[in-house]
């Protein structure tokens, strides 16, 4: 029986649905619909898109993922019709956040839709960080300051691109470049526009056809400590301007809940 098969059984009697009822619904007999089930025939591409939107399940889900591992309400849908995001819980009901290695950060952009990469990765819990899928990406070069090499991004899956609001933070996924940094500051009708906060880097166009995914700055995680010879009075200014810009963040994101 195909990953295909299993899914579909497992849908229709989750929903409590007889054979008869999808089949007629597919507009194709009971017998047919039963071959497809039990995994005896393949259903054709049109009739692979009724099933998909049927059960509003992606057709990379129902082809590639075991989905009664999940449950259908810790899903988080991606655009395009790709795999969907888990939301997994530890032991405590906290939200797990992926981290993405230092070093293959890079494979990321080969992995970010492959289940088995995602599920292999290591995980933290960081319980303050709710209402939402995280993910944990490594800062690297001197583009976005304070934030060193070493540095971890903790970002917020971002369900749609109308969503974005100007100068705040995100992760970027794109084709070019893998996992990059950068500021939002407006929409283009093929593209957005990013910028670093350090000023040395022009501000730069991300087509949008090279982007794979964005994540919200939630919160950073710091795995290297400053030198005191770091601290001159230009980066204490930066340090500041960017302690000012994470608080008109929070104050604005507590302005949205109210």
């Amino acid at each position: 029986m195909s990953i295909l098969s299993e899914n579909m059984r497992y849908l229709r009697g989750k929903l409590n649905l007889s054979q008869q009822k999808v089949a007629d619904h597919l507009s194709i007999t009971r017998g047919r619909y039963a071959k497809y089930e039990d995994g005896a025939t393949e259903p054709p591409l049109e009739i692979l898109l009724k099933i998909s939107k049927y059960y509003n399940v992606s057709i990379d889900l129902l082809l590639r993922i075991n989905i009664s591992k999940y449950s259908i309400d810790e899903l988080v849908e991606l655009p395009d019709n790709r795999i969907v995001l888990p939301i997994k819980v530890d032991h405590e009901g906290n939200d797990q956040i992926e981290i993405i290695p230092q070093k293959a950060s890079m494979g990321y952009l080969n992995g970010y839709s492959d289940p088995e990469y995602i599920e292999g990765l290591d995980t933290i819990s960081l319980p303050f960080l709710k209402g939402g899928k995280f993910r944990a990406f490594p800062a690297d070069g001197d583009s976005m300051p304070p934030y060193k090499n070493g540095t971890y991004i903790v970002g917020k899956y971002v369900e749609d691109l109308s969503d974005l609001k100007t100068d705040r933070t995100y992760v970027f996924i794109t084709i070019n470049d893998g996992i990059s940094y950068k500021r939002f500051q407006f929409h283009e009708a093929d593209g957005i526009w990013v910028k670093a906060d350090n000023s040395f880097y022009e501000p730069y166009k991300i087509p949008l056809a090279e982007i794979r995914e964005i994540w919200e700055f939630a919160c950073s995680i710091s795995t290297k400590e400053y030198a005191p010879d770091e601290f001159s009075e230009r980066n204490i200014q930066s340090f500041i301007a960017e302690i000012k810009t994470d608080i008109k963040q929070i104050k604005e994101k507590i302005g949205d809940k109210n």
